[in-house]
């Protein structure tokens, strides 16, 4: 075992203050590349930070309702190349995001329409590292439209796509997304299949791709399954995310995994692998990540503003002591 102390499931709950749990990854660092941070608080960004995320990629989703108007969706692309990336940089993590049409609002097809001709607006924009989160939801004919449309934007990009693989009908959802991509004439080394089971992932892996895992509480995998998939399957292309949003989800998800996979004996080299340096490799590909960004830690001044606004409220100090009870 590569700790002294063994984690047991109390330390692996929501707790970013857990001396064993942060003890057990103290001096490594995390990528996180897929977490929805608009849906999430400063808290979160805090203990993202004091447990080693160093830079993340929010990919563009469903906010849970659907937009009316593409002024809807120019407003939210706006945020994400915008805001998002400055309230980020206040806790010293590097934001970089994905733009595209998700899946679920592609069935509207005369909003789609709207969408499609301002994607490129912002495909192109600094920081943002890929088309995403874009494919399949209930594999609707309209999907395919779109989901295609975007793989050619992708393509005469040069960015790598961030592919949403359904939640019903999985193994085929992520067949066919693989299938239409290649069939796009893309390469599947450009192309990240998200949302992976053990139902799935060899065959992501035997055909080229990328597969990457997000860690759900209670759905999707969890981090024990996770730890099985490695040890099957090696860390070459595998990425771990937390796909952390504004439903029960966990933004600390991919440290917790990676100190339950240094308590289950998988070696540090291989855990950095699969939470930090195949994301940069494969998110590198877009031109717009370097890794000398976010390397060394931030200089970090919270009175900085954005549009007016700065993340703190007033004659509030900055990084205040979180585990005092009381509240100043």
């Amino acid at each position: 075992m590569c700790c002294s102390a063994q984690l047991t499931e109390k330390d692996l709950v929501p707790q970013s203050h857990n001396p064993a749990y942060l003890e057990a990854i103290k001096g490594m660092r995390f990528f996180d590349p897929h977490v929805h941070m608009t849906s999430r608080t400063t808290d979160d960004y805090q203990a993202m930070a004091d447990a080693g995320v160093a830079a993340i990629i929010e990919p563009a989703f469903w906010l849970g309702q659907p937009r009316t108007g593409v002024d809807t969706f120019r407003d939210y692309y706006s945020s994400l190349v915008g805001w998002e990336r400055f309230r980020s940089s206040q806790f010293g993590i590097k934001h970089y995001c994905t733009i595209g049409l998700n899946s679920k609002e592609a069935n509207n097809e005369a909003l789609s329409e709207q969408v499609m001709e301002i994607l490129p607006l912002f495909i192109y924009k600094e920081g943002v590292v890929g088309v995403g989160e874009i494919g399949f939801d209930d594999q609707t004919a309209l999907e395919e439209k779109y989901y295609r449309a975007q793989l050619l934007l992708a393509k005469e990009a040069g960015l790598p796509v961030q592919i949403h693989t359904p939640h019903r009908d999985k193994k085929q959802g992520t067949q066919r997304s693989m299938d239409i991509a290649i069939e796009m004439g893309l390469d599947p080394h450009m192309v990240i299949v998200d949302h992976n089971n053990e139902e799935t992932v060899k065959e992501v892996l035997d055909r080229g791709f990328w597969a990457a895992f997000t860690i759900y509480p209670f759905t999707k995998m969890g981090n024990e399954r996770m730890v099985e998939v490695v040890k099957q399957y090696g860390t070459e292309r595998i990425m771990v995310n937390s796909a952390a949003d504004w439903g029960i989800s966990d933004p600390l998800a991919v440290p917790k995994t990676a100190a339950l996979m240094l308590e289950r004996g998988i070696s540090k080299p291989d855990v950095e692998l699969v939470t930090y340096r195949n994301a940069i490799t494969a998110f590198a590909q877009s031109g717009q990540l370097n890794e000398k960004d976010f390397e060394q830690p931030a200089e970090i001044d919270q009175s900085l503003k954005y549009n007016g606004s700065t993340v703190l409220r007033g004659g509030q100090q900055p990084r205040p002591n979180k585990q005092s009870t009381i509240i100043r």
